[in-house]
This record gives structure tokens, C-alpha cells and sequence, in this order.
């Protein structure tokens, strides 16, 4: 590159600042970045390495992207080494004409990060264009009277180039009679002016040819010629006048056409036709009118300051002699404020991130205005209040930045208005849209309609039915906003949770896996998840809570009376003598569902005699409404239901067998009569059938064991002694009660006579055994033994134990009973609990106590105090924890159930009555 300026065809780089302070300061400088170049340098011509000016290395420029911006493609920048180059052809005079400094600039943009450097390039002239005469030829007519020493203005040559090879000076051909200098206007133009060295004579020679040169300072020079064509007329004594040499007027710009300039005027002392003088003028251009009678001149066009900001006219005066005047017209146009500023976007960047920080650039943008000195002074600012804001960066340079938060969920664009006023008096301005686009960010977590989800749901739902839906919605886009939910946690089982419900990801529709069950399972709750599709993915939770309603899908279940083994009722035993309200038995039933649903009634279906019993509507008990009557059957029978309150409500049936008798010996023959079949001869012939089998066997056993004794000679007295006539023996039970058949335990006596009858007695003996013999001997210890006669020893080595006398102390008083079936607290209608808590508990106390009432583990006497509970449920869980379930076990027979030891210390005794239940239908007789 040359450094000089006489080095034509390099470019000439000359920064303002060394390059190595330049690549650490050019980012945060706001001077440019300046180049110098001759014009008319071919395209590709290397300006100067902007890289390296800039501090870039090779290895950045596929990253940084170092690229030119401007609005004409003058000069591009190399991608492989970062060189500024020429891209268009670069004419000094076509860029800036006439002006003294021609410099072209632009910004050079490089990313990653984003900045903009002011470039300046200087474009230096060379001599490429010579002098050059609008006209070929040049005509003038001169007096042969004009006196030595005449001047004469001559046509002005114009180069287009500036300083040393703009025009220089003009040069005469030789010739005796004319010579020529160079003049100088105020502006530094040149222009000749030809003086006439001695007097010419027409009649020796009327016509003179010269040629006049016009010289540039170029090196090598250019030049432009001319010829001059002088014609000497005839004497004239008096030129025309003009009264200034040189008018200069200022006019203003966007003048209308036909607005009149100024008026020349020149005087000629001579008269006549030689005192008519003619104006004309030199070059018009067809900007300027001048009227030839009166000097006007006035204007044919618009003016404009931008394309011309001043003219020069050469006004000639002509009078009838033929003799010529000249004078000069400066006219000067002064520039009003008529271009408003010129909006241009470099850079621009239409879609920014919403978490983009502040001070973020979107735009770079260049202001110009055609209009000079204030009225090219330009403000620029945004319309409106907006997150933008423009920050000056140059002289007509502003960065379009972020100045606040974003957030596309409330504004996803923004419409930004940007204009630009000039100083201009008026002050005119621009306006100019842009669209900018925010881009989403996932900074939106998913947000559920509800803080927490309560859903009730109906026992026995069908498998993979609904049974909620909750919903989350993320204002972010695309993925961002895509939600899916999932079950992160629960109160049950892990490993069950599949099992019981899902959940759809798409839609957050709960469904349930399988069918609910209220009486295992009454509530459990769901902590669902929500979670979008974004990078970092947000989510968030929420408790969903499951209670499984109650359905009424449970029957009654009877608990007493209960069954026997083969499937028969039991029977009580009322007093002949019972009173009316007498407490006869109670019937117990429960049921699993809760609520109405558990809410029990009971109603008499069927009786022997309706009006003899009155059953409690609420608690079961069954007592007598009026005394038995003359014409009332001993035995009679009552068909229980107990019903629900469910809708539809479910039932369940219980029989009870009342016998009205004294004594267990007094109701035997009642519990014999069994119900008349349908065929009595039928039935009478069976039982006569098995009657004889049963004695003829008997029989043979008696004879083979009598005989077999016989053969086999003295045997064990004591086994012989039982063959003996007029014993009684008293038989106890030799195995422990059953007490899940629902009875209590009792004892009986089998007496063996002498006469042979054999008699089913109560705990007495046949008056005529003889007080001699021994029912039961033992010996000194007090043990008895079974089967021994008068005077045996009590050596016999398998004692029975004795059959201790019921204990009255587990009798319950009426205040000990629960609320719902016993009748502390009056009427026999109850009132259902509202605590459905209360009632579950304590349906589940009565169902664990009659369990272990049923399986006969529990003690129910005075000294146990907990019902057998304290084995399941630990020593602290006694009967002041839980209602007492030993009212559903009553004495039959008597109008009082059971009471406890605190009863009797209450002092009350409790109730008469023997009455025994021994299961109806046929009696085992061994």
C-alpha cells in the first residue's frame, strides 16, 4: 500500500490509532476506525487488514462473522483473512463532487458478541478528469475603436477534479495584439480574461483566430482547449457599462420557478442605437431565465441546496454598436430545513429471548438528513413507554437496547416506534415501525386449577371408571407449556398403588384400577405431579384425596341367636309366671357398612301368637306384652328380620324358639312334641322303625357283654358294680363346654333305676334309690369317683372334677349396656349416632367381642373385667375403653342380662329364674 500522496493505484491505510492499541480500545472507542484510498481503485483492491485492526484473529472470523454495513456496497470484507476490499467502483466526483474532504462511512459489525466499529475511509482524488469547455468555440466581437488595455471575459473552462488537479490556469496562443491573465474568484476559481495589447485596425484584418488552453495541476497535467474567434467591427466610442463587475445575491431554496433573483444594469454614453444595449447570458443550464430588455433575471426551476449550493453567471451587455459588456452573478443558495431525517436498520434483530438482561442490542441504527448545519442536527427517541430504550452511539449513529424485564406471557410483542426530529425551523421528522418477537423461555411452572383435590367416590365402582380429573395449565409455548402429570406419591402401599388407580399423562384423567371396597378401605390420598416439556423441565404437585363412599352392599349379620352345629335354632325357656315387659332374649346382628347403612331395625315377621311379645324396634329385645293365657301353646316361635337403613335395604332373618316353663324337666316334653309333618302315619312308622332297631341292639350288646363277664369269671367290682340294680349314678360333663354354639353350660343326671326304668332327669335323683347306696364315693381328699357302689374303696385311679355352681357376679346391669341395642337411655326408637366414627368403632368393638364370645375364649366371669378383649388388644384395653357386648348374652328364663361384679356390689340381686336352652327339633337320648 503507498503511504504518499503521489502513490496512484494502492490504497493508502492510515489509522488514527496504532493497531495493537486499537485491538484492545476499538470495542469501547467512538472514534473510527480511518483508511485513506485513491479512487477509481479496481474492485478486489485490498484497503487494509480489518481484522487486524480490529484485534481478530484469523481463528474468530468463522465465529465473529466480521461483515461491512452500509447502505451501498462500497466495500466488503475478506471471510478467509478479515481484509477490507473494494466491491464498487469508487468516483470521487460522483460520491461527493466539489467538496474538499470526500470520506465514506460505515460500521463494521461483529458477532458473538455483538459490536459495531466506526469505519472512516478517505477517498483522495486523483487527475482522472481534464479541463474541459462546455462549448467548442468561443465568438467575440471587438471594436476596432477599443483602446489598448480592454479586458474581455472569456469562457471558464471545468475540471472535475479537486486540488492540485482541479484547473490551474489558462494559456494563450501566441499573438501580437491580445495577451491573457488569469484572475481568481472568492471561491478559488480560475478564470481568463483577455486584454487587448495594441489598437486593432478592421480594414488589415477583421478576423483573429486564438486558441486558449486551460491547464490542471495534475502530474502529468490535463488539459482542455478553445478557440477563440475575435471579430474586429466597425468603432464604436462608447462601451456599455455595467455598474457592478461581480452582483452576489443569496436565494433561498424551493424558491417557486419564475421568482426573480436580481436585476444588472449597464449604461452606454453613446445615443441612438448605439445606447440600445442587449443583456445575454453565458452557460444558463436552464436553471436561470434573464430577460434581454430589462437585465431580470429569475429562475426556471426549483432550486435545491442538496443538489447545488451555489452558481456563477456571466451576464453580457451588447450595445447596437456591437460593443460588449460583462459582468459576474454570484448567486448563493441558502439551504432550508425540507428533507426530514432518513430511518435506516442495520442489524436488526426481530426476535429476542424473553430472559434476554437488560442492555441487550436488538437494533443498530443510522439517522441522516440531507439539510446541512442545524437542520441536519437529529434527536432520536422511542414512541411510548416501552422496555427499549436508544442509546447514541455516534454522531448519527443509536443502538436500539433493553432496558427492562421481559416477559412473553404478558406481552409476546412489541410494536416499536422510533423518530427522529431535526433542529430545523420548523423542525421536521420521521417515523419508523419495527415488529420485535419474544422468544419463550421455560420460566412458566405448571400451575393446577385447585390447591388440593377432595373426590368421593361409591363403593364398587367398576374397574377403570374416572373418577377425577386434574388439570394444570402452563402459559409458556411449545414444549415449554406441555404438560403431563404423574403420581409421585401416596399413603399406600407402593407396591399396591398400580393396583388401586393410574393416572392418563395427556390428560390427567384419574382412573381407578379396580373396585373399591368402603368396608377395607375408606380413604387414601394421591400426590400428583405436573410437568412440562421444558429444558430444565418445571413441575409442580398437588394432593389429591380419595374417600371411597359407602354403598349399602352388606346384609345384616345375626349374631344371637346363633345356630347349631347342623343348622337348627336354639330354644329359651320362659317362666309360666313371666310379668308383662319381661326381658325373654335379645337378638344382636350387625352390619359392615357404615352410617344409614348400618342403622339397624328389627321387625317380627311371624308368630304363634302375635300379641304375646313385643320386639324393640331398635334394640332387639324380646319381652313379653301380656301373661301367658290358658289357651296360649307352651311353645312358641318367632321369625325375627333385621333390616338396614340402606336404600334398598338388606335384611336378614333370625328364629326364635320360646318354651313357657318352670324347669328344664318341665319344658322337655314340650321340646319333644315336634311340629305336625305333613304325613303323621308316614313319620310315626319311621321313628317306630328306628325305635326297634335301636332296642334289639341294645339288647345284643347287653346279652354279649353280660355273657362275655360271666365267662370271663370275678371281675373288677367295681365295673360290675355298675350292673347293679337301684343304682343311680350322677354323670357330669367330662368334656369342657362348647360355647360357640351360644348356650351356656349346664349339667345333668342320668339315674339308672332298680325296676329297670331309666329316667332323663335335671340334677336330682329317683326318690326310690335307697339312701344306702353310694352315688359317688371318694376318698379323704374329697375327690369323687363316678360308678361306685356302698363300701368301695376310693382307690380309684381317674377322679372326676365337680361341676362348680354357676357364678350369678357376671350378670350386667341395665346401665352397663350399649347405647344403640340396650335401653339406658329410654326409648326403644334410639338415635342413630352422628359421629359416623363413633358408630364404625363401635360396631368393630361388637364384632371383635362377640368373636371372642363365639369361640369361648373370653371370661365371663366377675374377676376377668374385660371380656377376654385384654388377650388381643393388651392389658390396658379393658371394658371402660369399649361399649360392653355381654348384654347380647343373656340367662334364659330370666328377665335380667348379664351384670358383672360390680352389680351385685351395687346391691343389687340378680334375677330369679332357671330357665334353660337346649337346642329343639330331636334330642340326642344315650
Amino acid at each position: 500500500m503507498g503511504s504518499g500522496a503521489g502513490d496512484r493505484g494502492w490504497a493508502e491505510r492510515r489509522p488514527v490509532l496504532f493497531p495493537f492499541l486499537l485491538s484492545l480500545f476499538c470495542p469501547a472507542l467512538s472514534e473510527p476506525l480511518r483508511y485513506r484510498i485513491p479512487e477509481e481503485m479496481p474492485e478486489g483492491s485490498v484497503v487494509g487488514n480489518l481484522a487486524k485492526d480490529l484485534g481478530l484473529s484469523v481463528r474468530e472470523l468463522p465465529t465473529r462473522k466480521l461483515r461491512v454495513s452500509s447502505d451501498k456496497p462500497y466495500f466488503t470484507v475478506s471471510a478467509e483473512r478479515g481484509e477490507l476490499l473494494v466491491s464498487s467502483r469508487l468516483d470521487r466526483e460522483q460520491l461527493c463532487g466539489k467538496e474538499p474532504v470526500c470520506a465514506l462511512e460505515f460500521e463494521a459489525v461483529a458477532e458473538k458478541p455483538l459490536n459495531f466499529y466506526h469505519v472512516n475511509v478517505e477517498i483522495e482524488d486523483i487527475n482522472d478528469h481534464p479541463p474541459k469547455f462546455m462549448q467548442n468555440s468561443f465568438e467575440l466581437q471587438i471594436s476596432e475603436s477599443a483602446l489598448p488595455g480592454t479586458r474581455f471575459i472569456l469562457e471558464v473552462a471545468e475540471d472535475g477534479d479537486t486540488g492540485l488537479n482541479s484547473l490551474q490556469n489558462y494559456k494563450l496562443s501566441l499573438s501580437p495584439s491580445f495577451s491573457l491573465i488569469n484572475k481568481e474568484k472568492p471561491d478559488g476559481g480560475k478564470y481568463p480574461e483577455l486584454i487587448l495589447e495594441k489598437p486593432l485596425d478592421r480594414e488589415q484584418q477583421n478576423y483573429h483566430r486564438l486558441v486558449l488552453t486551460a491547464l490542471d495541476g495534475g502530474d502529468p497535467p490535463l488539459s482542455g482547449t478553445i478557440e477563440l474567434q475575435i471579430q474586429v467591427t466597425d468603432a464604436n466610442d462608447n462601451p456599455p457599462v455595467f455598474k457592478q463587475d461581480v452582483y452576489r445575491v443569496r436565494l433561498s431554496e424551493n424558491v417557486p420557478p419564475g421568482t426573480t433573483v436580481l436585476q444588472v444594469s449597464a449604461t452606454d454614453l453613446d445615443e441612438g442605437l448605439n445606447s440600445e444595449i442587449t443583456y445575454s447570458l453565458y452557460r444558463t443550464g436552464q436553471v436561470f431565465n434573464l430577460n434581454s430588455k430589462s437585465g431580470e433575471i429569475t429562475t426556471l426551476r426549483t432550486l435545491d441546496y442538496e443538489e447545488t449550493k451555489e452558481y456563477s453567471l456571466v451576464v453580457e451587455g451588447r450595445d447596437g454598436g456591437g460593443l460588449v459588456a460583462q459582468c459576474t452573478v454570484e448567486i448563493n443558495i441558502q439551504d432550508e430545513n425540507d428533507n426530514s431525517p432518513e430511518i435506516t436498520f442495520h442489524s436488526l434483530v426481530e426476535t429476542i429471548l424473553e430472559n434476554a438482561v437488560p442492555g441487550t442490542l436488538i437494533a443498530f441504527i443510522k439517522i441522516h438528513d440531507r439539510d446541512s448545519g442545524e437542520n441536519r442536527e437529529v434527536n432520536c427517541r422511542l414512541e411510548g413507554k416501552l422496555p427499549f430504550q436508544i442509546i447514541s452511539s455516534s454522531k448519527s449513529s443509536y443502538k436500539l437496547v433493553t432496558e427492562g424485564t421481559l416477559d412473553r406471557e404478558l406481552t409476546p410483542e412489541y410494536n416499536v416506534t422510533i423518530t427522529a426530529t431535526d433542529r430545523g425551523k420548523p423542525p421536521l421528522s420521521s417515523s419508523t415501525t419495527i415488529t420485535l418477537h419474544l422468544t419463550d423461555v421455560n420460566d412458566n411452572a405448571p400451575v393446577f386449577q385447585q390447591s388440593a383435590y377432595l373426590v368421593h367416590v361409591p363403593e364398587n365402582n367398576p374397574p377403570g371408571a374416572s373418577i377425577a380429573q386434574v388439570s394444570a395449565s402452563d402459559p409458556d409455548l411449545g414444549p415449554n407449556g406441555q404438560v403431563s402429570y404423574s403420581i409421585v406419591a401416596s399413603d399406600l402401599e407402593p407396591r399396591a398403588l398400580s393396583s388401586y388407580v393410574s393416572v392418563s399423562a395427556q390428560s390427567g384423567v384419574v382412573f381407578a384400577q379396580r373396585a373399591f371396597d368402603h368396608e377395607q378401605l375408606r380413604a387414601f390420598e394421591l400426590t400428583l405431579q405436573a410437568r412440562d416439556q421444558g429444558s430444565p423441565a418445571l413441575s409442580a404437585n398437588v394432593s389429591l384425596r380419595v374417600l371411597v363412599g359407602d354403598r349399602n352392599d352388606n346384609a345384616p349379620r345375626v349374631l344371637y341367636p346363633a345356630l347349631g352345629p347342623d343348622g337348627s335354632a336354639l330354644f329359651d325357656t320362659v317362666p309360666r309366671a313371666a310379668q308383662p315387659g319381661y326381658l325373654v332374649t335379645k337378638v344382636v346382628a350387625v352390619d359392615a357398612d357404615s352410617g344409614h347403612n348400618a342403622w339397624l331395625s328389627y321387625h317380627v315377621l311371624q308368630a304363634s301368637e302375635p300379641g304375646l311379645f313385643s320386639l324393640g324396634l331398635r334394640t332387639g329385645e324380646v319381652r313379653t306384652a301380656r301373661a301367658l293365657g290358658d289357651r296360649d301353646a307352651a311353645r312358641q316361635r318367632l321369625l325375627v328380620a333385621v333390616r338396614d337403613g340402606g336404600q334398598p335395604p338388606l335384611s336378614a332373618t333370625a328364629t326364635l324358639l320360646l318354651v313357657f316353663a318352670d324347669s328344664l324337666q318341665e319344658a322337655l316334653p314340650d321340646l319333644s312334641e315336634s311340629p305336625q309333618p305333613s304325613d303323621p302315619q308316614a313319620e310315626l312308622q319311621f321313628y317306630l322303625v328306628v325305635a326297634l332297631a335301636l332296642i334289639s341292639v341294645l339288647f345284643l350288646l347287653a346279652v354279649i357283654l353280660a355273657v362275655a363277664l360271666r365267662l370271663r369269671g370275678p371281675s373288677s367290682p367295681t365295673t360290675w358294680g355298675c350292673f347293679q340294680p337301684g343304682l343311680c349314678v350322677k354323670s357330669g360333663p367330662v368334656v369342657p363346654p362348647i360355647y360357640s354354639e351360644g348356650t351356656l353350660p349346664y349339667s345333668y343326671n342320668l339315674c339308672v333305676a332298680q325296676a329297670g326304668k331309666t329316667e332323663f332327669n335335671f340334677l336330682k335323683c329317683n326318690e326310690q334309690l335307697s339312701s344306702g347306696q353310694d352315688i359317688l364315693c371318694g376318698d379323704s381328699s374329697g375327690v369323687l369317683f363316678p360308678l361306685c357302689s356302698s363300701g368301695e374303696s376310693s382307690s380309684h385311679p381317674e377322679p372326676l372334677t365337680t361341676q362348680a355352681p354357676p357364678n350369678t357376679d357376671w350378670r350386667f346391669s341395665q346401665a352397663q349396656r350399649p347405647g344403640t341395642s340396650g335401653s339406658q337411655n329410654g326409648d326403644e326408637t334410639g338415635t342413630w349416632p352422628n359421629n359416623q366414627f363413633d358408630t364404625e368403632m363401635l360396631q368393630a368393638m361388637i364384632l371383635a367381642s362377640a368373636s371372642e364370645a363365639a369361640d369361648g375364649s373370653s371370661t365371663l366371669g366377675a374377676g376377668a373385667g374385660t371380656m377376654g378383649l385384654s388377650a388381643r388388644y393388651g392389658p390396658q384395653f379393658t371394658l371402660q375403653h369399649v361399649p360392653d357386648y355381654r348384654q347380647n348374652v343373656y340367662i334364659p328364663g330370666s328377665n335380667a342380662t348379664l351384670t358383672n361384679a360390680a352389680g351385685k356390689r351395687d346391691g343389687k340381686a340378680p334375677a330369679g329364674g332357671n330357665g334353660n336352652k337346649k337346642k329343639s327339633g330331636k334330642k340326642e337320648k344315650k
